[in-house]
């Protein structure tokens, strides 16, 4: 297994908690990857704080290389970095989840996330048995939100709380080397968290797991579509960014910029 894994996956071990953030180009990794930072995920959130989408199943293989590219690039501080694979490119099809997965291993991934239980193992063994790392990802399944009907908390029952569990026991069976729980009830995910060997990482599932992911446009305020509950805005840097535009187009229009030492004699 990849070193940088290892490293994270014996934070468990030693009750450290473990620090995700997405990461979707290169200037933002070469901040994240100075940073004390864990892991950068290039999610599949792109699609939606970057690329305008209104959920993530447009969002296509090529999209995630072409981010994931970026990201490795502005990674001087050598972090792990995470690409999810994108919608329809492993579900179906083992063989061509592994195709797809060596892609992004390509353009400088350390490991692939998928998304669900039972229902992907076969193609979660073909991956892993490729030789490629694989992070898991139970509760919410934004891939799958037209099934689920939207973005909304998982797990409010026993039945489901039982189902996660035991999908969660298969990904770790099958060699997953960590796990991510999106937007379940706090005890849930602490009761899973706690008999699990390997780490779970949190997004809306209280602070019991293993670590936390946040979407970094949304922790930075850079994206007010709408914030989930989960989301704690540590900036808001859309007004500032506003207000240096504001400032500029002044500038330009009243012919205070540029002056002469923005200008070549």
């Amino acid at each position: 297994m990849n070193t940088k894994i290892t490293s994270i996956t014996e934070m468990k071990k030693i009750n450290r908690k473990i620090v995700m953030l997405t990461c979707y180009d290169a200037s933002m990794s070469k901040i994240f990857s100075n940073s004390d930072v864990d892991i950068l995920l290039v999610g599949d959130s792109l699609g939606m704080v970057k690329l305008g989408y209104e959920n993530t199943l447009s969002v296509t293989i090529d999209d995630m290389i072409h981010h994931t590219k970026a990201v490795k690039r502005g990674n001087t501080g050598n972090k792990l970095i995470v690409s999810d694979m994108s919608y329809k490119t492993y579900e179906d099809n083992p063989k061509e989840a592994v195709i797809n997965a060596k892609k992004l291993i390509d353009a400088g991934a350390d490991a692939v996330k998928v998304e669900g239980g039972e229902e992907i193992l076969p193609s979660i063994k073909e991956i892993i048995k490729a030789g490629i790392a694989v992070v898991g990802h139970l509760g919410l399944l934004p891939q799958s939100v037209e099934k689920t009907g939207g973005f909304k908390v998982q797990c409010r029952d026993e039945e489901s709380a039982k189902k996660l569990y035991k999908d969660a026991l298969l990904l770790q069976d099958a060699g997953v080397c960590m796990t991510v729980f999106e937007c379940i009830p706090e005890n849930v995910a602490k009761n899973a968290a706690e008999k699990l060997r390997m780490p779970v990482i949190g997004i809306g599932a209280g602070k019991y797991c293993d670590g936390q992911v946040l979407v970094s446009d949304d922790m930075l305020g850079m994206f007010s579509d709408f914030t989930p509950k989960f989301v704690k805005k540590y900036a808001n840097i859309s007004p500032v960014i506003q207000e240096a535009v504001r400032s500029y187009v002044y500038e330009v229009r009243a012919g205070i910029f540029p002056q002469k030492e923005n200008s070549y004699k």
